[in-house]
């Protein structure tokens, strides 16, 4: 329908009257250019971001080319703007890795894929273990949290065998931290194998099945700067999680029955003690490995205050996704295999891209320097976040705080935030009133149980003592449904690409949130503070100042 010339000139007239006043330092946040970011990244060309891949290699130039757009320092390696990582890729050979256990009922084994999921050793590409078994609950070591499950037990030489998760009431996120440590526990009590039996919760948050459709995946880790593979728990050879007919096999004629140390471990505060087992167990597993390269890519945009600027806010997202999913026995020909990880996590590398822009064209440029890093290897294990937080661009003691972007579902006008790991550090009260004049309320984590503080790039920050928050789109105005359709849906599947009903109106706003948290980090008096007798503050920067809660 046209307008008449007359109506159109008065509308002209009226509405920037009606418009509430827009101060003209304040960025401009367009659907239009976060669409277009997200659609280069999730194009079928770059097949996925892959670690280690072309499409993957061309995703990062892109992400370089906008950053010397925009002026930015860059920070990588030899002044240029990527930080390459040298990764080892292990992988299965044709020879099916073997668990056996030696019980009072003799010999039984079962191979790799079937009741056992073997895991590899990149620093050892054939193994052969034999050791005996002792339960050890939990595996699970933390006075301050009243944990000794190692207590009255020698494990030196032997293969222990943990329950799965941490003791129910336990705070998840902290119980989250402890299970990913049960290895070094292990280790530090001369343990050389580790074998995982589930909890009645755990079977029911990750059923047998689903674990099988990731057992043949290749193990990825960094490789440090002198040539050695990086493993947490070196001394642990072995290790694999067993389904029931191998649990029942383990505890047969064992002091107490797995029934009744799953009931225990079901209740509140239940923790089931160990014992030695009466058996053996060997695990045979062979490997194959090779050296892959990535990226992370780094740019800084300078403070403007003169000491201040020796401080940095460090924006992160991760640029790589799963690449080519495997083709199926039913797949047709023209059946789409490739993951384009539209959301997951182009979006967050847009979002990024976004507040570089505003950033960086600013009149006022902010107080404190501003690290923008789009991280590679997430999905193999934050590996790349990993590696720059031990290889930051600047002494991490001048890195003050992080803010990650991971997957923001915008499939939905969202109203509210979630900061995980909000509650530990002086971030929370920022993200909080940073982003209230947007009407976006700071909402706490609605799936505690998943441990989600601990399953992206910032917890490697947080591990460096740097105080850090995973910011994410909230439940509240049809999230709740919107993430639990995606995440049964379109996650880690060919769906997540362009073809989704993608919000970009709340793309635009998801990026001026960010603009405003990173702002309001970089630009205030005092640096972000854990708080006072924090888990993650005292466990990680025990010397560092701390606030009161």
């Amino acid at each position: 329908m046209k307008t008449p010339f007359a109506l159109a000139a008065m509308t002209a007239l009226l509405l920037p009257a009606a418009l509430p006043a827009r101060s003209a330092a304040d960025p401009v946040f367009t659907a239009a250019a976060m669409r277009a970011h997200v659609e280069f990244l999730a194009d079928d060309l770059l097949q996925g971001r892959d670690t280690g891949s072309e499409g993957h290699e061309i995703a990062a130039r892109y992400v370089a080319s906008q950053f010397d757009g925009l002026g930015l320092k860059p920070a990588g390696d030899a002044g240029g703007w990527l930080q390459r990582i040298a990764f080892q890729q292990t992988e299965r050979t044709n020879i099916p890795a073997v668990l056996t256990l030696t019980g009072p009922a003799g010999d039984k084994s079962w191979t790799h894929g079937t009741d056992v999921i073997v895991g590899l050793n990149p620093d050892e590409p054939k193994v052969d273990l034999s050791a005996p078994l002792v339960f050890v609950g939990y595996g699970i070591e933390n006075a301050r949290m009243g944990l000794n499950d190692y207590a009255g037990l020698d494990v030196k030489g032997k293969i222990v065998v943990t329950l799965r998760g941490y003791p129910k009431g336990l705070p998840s996120e902290e119980g989250a931290h402890l299970s990913a440590t049960k290895a070094k526990v292990a280790e530090a009590h001369g343990a050389v194998g580790m074998l995982s039996v589930a909890t009645l919760q755990s079977m029911k948050a990750r059923p047998w099945a689903r674990m099988l459709t990731f057992a043949n995946e290749p193990d990825f880790t960094w490789v440090d700067t002198d040539g050695q593979a990086h493993v947490d728990a070196p001394g642990i050879r072995a290790a694999a999680s067993v389904n029931e007919p191998v649990v029942a096999a383990l505890f047969a004629g064992a002091p107490q029955s797995i029934a009744a140390i799953r009931k225990q471990a079901d209740k509140p505060g239940g923790k089931p003690r160990g014992f030695a087992l009466k058996g053996s167990a060997r695990i045979q597993v062979e490997s194959v490995g090779k050296r892959v390269a990535s990226p992370n890519v780094v740019g800084i945009l300078p403070g403007s205050d003169p000491v201040l600027q020796r401080e940095y806010v460090v924006l992160s997202a991760h640029l790589d996704h799963i690449g080519i999913s495997e083709a199926k026995p039913d797949d047709k020909p023209d059946t789409d295999r490739i993951n384009n990880g539209a959301l997951d996590n182009a979006a967050g590398i847009a979002t990024l891209l976004e507040v570089a822009r505003a950033m960086a064209l600013s009149p006022e440029k902010p107080r404190r320097s501003i690290i923008f890093l789009a991280s590679t290897g997430e999905e193999k294990g934050l590996l790349g976040a990993d590696y720059f937080a031990r290889h930051p661009a600047v002494p991490v003691r001048q890195i003050v705080g992080n803010v990650d972007l991971d997957m923001p579902l915008l499939l939905y006008p969202f109203t509210d935030v979630i900061a995980f790991g909000a509650n530990h550090s002086t971030l929370g009260p920022i993200v909080a009133n940073a982003v209230a004049p947007m009407t976006i309320k700071l909402s706490p984590d609605p799936m505690p149980q998943e441990g989600i503080f601990v399953r992206s790039d910032h917890y490697m920050f947080v591990k460096q003592g740097v105080p850090a928050v995973f910011l994410a789109t909230g439940f509240a105005n049809g999230g709740e449904k919107a993430w639990g359709d995606f995440l049964g849906g379109a996650y880690h599947h060919p769906g997540d690409d362009m073809n989704q009903k993608i919000d970009w109106n709340a793309g635009a706003r998801f990026a001026e949130a960010n603009y405003r948290i990173t702002r309001a980090l970089a630009d205030s008096d005092a640096a972000p503070l854990w708080y006072q007798a924090d888990f993650f503050g005292d466990t990680f920067a025990p010397n560092a100042k701390k606030a009161a809660h």
